[in-house]
């Protein structure tokens, strides 16, 4: 199993799928991140309940995280 510090460092500039606590799916490219899991993406699209908008550059706490995959 990967760490996940160990899967962000691995995925700088490379678009992420992001599982959050509150069931929405976030998709963007990854810019960086801190020790706490806190991202910054960029391009970012929000899936939830079937509607999808898109965001553009966010900042994400990573204590809402639940699953990271690499697309």
């Amino acid at each position: 199993m990967a760490l996940p510090l160990d899967v962000l460092e691995k995925s700088i500039n490379q678009k992420l799928s992001l599982l959050l606590k509150d069931s929405r799916i976030i998709e963007g490219t990854l810019s960086g991140y801190d020790e706490y899991m806190n991202m910054v993406l960029t391009e970012v699209e929000e899936t939830y309940e079937d509607n999808k908008r898109r965001l553009g550059t966010i900042i994400l706490r990573g204590n809402n995280v639940v699953s990271i995959s690499i697309l």
